[in-house]
């Protein structure tokens, strides 16, 4: 048996790993600038989220949600202080993908409904939505009955028109309020606000898709919460664990569980639970938001100055820099001369999102081998 070949690799085999560096199988150091697609919040093997899990597994790593588990109210108590959302409850599970569609459940349990307005350019993970990424403008889901709705992106005027045409049989509206796959597009505050105002209109669900956006990376800790409105529902999950697989739903007291309503096999053990608790002791501890705020501002002004790029776009440490079609080469020259790991969006978008312990000097780094090789191309 091989694996199933379903992912483009590079011929790098990483063997050890530190914060944001890494090295592979012949002792060559990278500079991580991607995380594993936004999940290595807190830097490679940190110390202390180390320790978290080690001493875990000395205790009990697993078992199912049929018993009390101290450490999940721990953990919601600590994701509510910060994140400023105490008042939400939250429900644990294993993906990005399956936060998404517990989010989605919840919404049709709460009004009855089916129909759910989406946005193309966005990827809501290997669900249901995940024909977001298309140019469909409509499609029905027969895995799970849902109706979908996926309009422009930041387009006032045709999420108006879609709630004046389905307004009382929409569930919900789901948004990344800074698009990953999509190219890092950042929803604008009015439309995030329209967004809020319809759904009270006609009681559909806010969810706020934050799996890649969210979790501090933007130096607020959700980054839905740059435009000051408050949605029903948050989903997390990349940098939630830093490379142990955790995802959550933030849930507003609008919502009221019963038992069955929900079910998970491996969310919420005893150790994704010591994971999510390390990530967070280290996000409020070494002031990692602040630090996103500060290298994010600082790298996307830097940005900004290169003559070569055609644009910019992002908030703190998710950042997507566009290049003109023939500089698509830019992102691999980077990785095999000067060893620095980046993301892609489309063949010329590169992507950012690098843990939340960043230094200048780090930033830096990239910012002069990236200056070195525009010059050269």
């Amino acid at each position: 048996m091989k694996p199933f070949d379903v992912y483009p690799l590079n011929p790098i085999e990483i063997t050890k790993a530190l914060d944001l560096k890494v090295w592979d199988n012949k002792g060559i150091e990278y500079l991580d600038l991607y995380g594993g697609h936004a999940v290595i919040s807190i830097g490679h093997t940190h110390p202390h989220y180390v320790k978290r899990l080690t001493d875990q597994l000395n205790k009990v790593a697993f078992y199912s949600n049929s018993i009390e588990n101290p450490l999940q109210v721990q953990l919601s108590n600590l994701l509510g202080h910060i994140s400023g959302k105490a008042e939400y409850d939250l429900f644990l599970c294993s993906s990005g993908a399956e936060a998404n569609e517990n989010a989605l459940k919840i919404a049709s349990f709460y009004n009855g409904r089916k129909k759910i307005i989406a946005f193309k350019g966005s990827f809501h993970g290997r669900t249901s939505l995940a024909v977001a990424c298309t140019d469909n403008s409509k499609i029905v889901s027969a895995a799970n009955a849902h109706d979908v709705e996926f309009l422009p992106f930041n387009d006032l005027e045709a999420l108006e028109a879609a709630f004046e045409s389905y307004g009382n049989e929409v569930s919900s509206v789901i948004i990344e309020s800074i698009q990953g796959v999509g190219g890092i597009k950042v929803a604008t505050p009015e439309f995030l606000s329209k967004i809020r105002e319809l759904c009270n209109e006609y009681n559909a669900v806010f969810i706020a898709d934050e799996v890649q956006c969210g979790y501090g990376r933007t130096g607020e800790f959700y980054a839905q919460d740059y435009s000051n409105q408050l949605a029903d529902l948050y989903t997390m999950a990349k940098g939630m664990g830093n490379g142990f697989p955790i995802g959550g739903v933030a849930i507003s007291s609008k919502f009221k569980p019963w038992h069955g309503m929900l079910g998970t096999t491996f969310g919420g053990s005893h150790l994704a639970c010591a994971a999510a608790i390390a990530v967070l002791e280290v996000i409020n501890e070494e002031n990692l938001l602040a630090n996103a705020a500060e290298i994010g501002t600082y790298l996307l002004k830097e940005l900004k100055s290169f003559d070569k790029i055609s644009e910019v776009r992002g908030r703190g440490l998710m950042i997507g820099i566009e290049l003109p079609q023939e500089l698509n080469q830019i992102r691999k020259n980077l990785l095999f001369k000067d060893h620095i790991f980046t993301g892609v969006a489309n063949p010329n978008i590169i992507r950012l999102l690098p843990s939340l312990t960043i230094s200048k000097k780090d930033a830096d780094f990239f910012l002069e081998s990236l200056d070195k090789r525009l010059k050269e191309a």
